[in-house]
């Protein structure tokens, strides 16, 4: 009989518990701030809008009427978000320049502005449209090469000692376990503006960002050396500096913050922001619609 009343108490004790669990602490995802405190941030990564260093690059004319039709609407989707602060892809010492192109490009909005590629285009209208005054360039520059890789595996004279198996797979196979993204990756030329970008901001996409710019050179370097590695801590370096550029910018809790960098930047700023006690990501494909 005792056996039973304490099995009695005890499920009691468990009920009373889970009873007083809020439910929004049962479901909450980690990477899901509840917090009405933090500033409000759309972190939208990009292709390159003309010639571009990058690694990778893409087929299109930023000049057309067409393009610039569409790259207005993808502006008006974004600008529903209302920001106050704009950030792009530039350095801060270019910040004057910058702006001296965002005021008269103001006074004829008619035609997009290439000069910036994606930063003038997008980051231009979209700041028209919120009537913000000015854009602010977060960008860092740090040399480092990305294809140390590729080089080993061409080269006569180098060898992975590392694990070539694992680069290749990387390099040639990104999705190799997803094959509805490996699909989508395979039609990417034939994709729309928008259809595009959508793809860019995807998280499995912007995870895949970081890992062919510097993390599948984990895999990559001589024997004892770590050219991959060393490589590859200068791009996680050079994004650190962006993210601390970011932080430099005033701004209070009112705000409301809209990034548009390369999509690699965006993936690496996807994580600090995730962490940081500062600011919210709101879903950018909620606004890609």
């Amino acid at each position: 009989m005792k056996q039973v009343l304490l099995l009695a108490y005890l499920l009691f004790i468990v009920s009373c518990n889970n009873t007083n669990t809020p439910p929004e602490i049962l479901k909450q995802d980690h990477n899901v701030s509840t917090s009405n405190d933090k500033i409000k941030v759309l972190n939208f990564g990009s292709f390159h809008f003309g010639e571009t260093t990058d690694a990778n690059s893409t087929d299109f004319d930023e000049t057309s009427p067409e393009a610039q039709k569409q790259i207005k609407q993808i502006a008006q989707m974004l600008a529903a978000f209302k920001p106050t602060i704009i950030c792009v892809e530039n350095l801060p010492s270019l910040n004057d320049a910058l702006n001296k192109d965002y005021q008269a490009f103001l006074k004829n909005p008619d035609q997009l502005d290439t000069s910036f590629g994606e930063t003038s285009m997008i980051g231009f209208e979209v700041g028209r449209l919120n009537a913000v005054s000015k854009l602010y360039g977060i960008d860092n520059h740090m040399g480092y090469n990305y294809s140390v890789g590729d080089f080993f595996e061409s080269s006569p004279d180098y060898t992975n000692a590392i694990d070539p198996k694992t680069y290749l797979q990387l390099t040639n196979q990104p999705f190799k376990d997803y094959p509805e993204m490996a699909k989508r990756d395979q039609n990417y030329e034939k994709l729309s503006l928008l259809e595009k970008l959508k793809l860019i901001n995807e998280p499995l996409q912007l995870d895949q960002s970081i890992v062919a710019n510097a993390d599948k050179l984990l895999y990559v370097g001589t024997e004892d050396n770590f050219e991959g590695a060393d490589n590859a801590a200068k791009f996680y370096h050079r994004n650190m500096k962006i993210y601390s550029n970011l932080n430099r910018i005033p701004m209070t809790k009112q705000d409301r913050v809209f990034i548009i960098m390369g999509s690699a930047h965006t993936a690496f700023l996807r994580e600090f922001i995730n962490r940081s006690p500062k600011f919210e990501m709101v879903n950018t494909l909620e606004y890609l619609k």
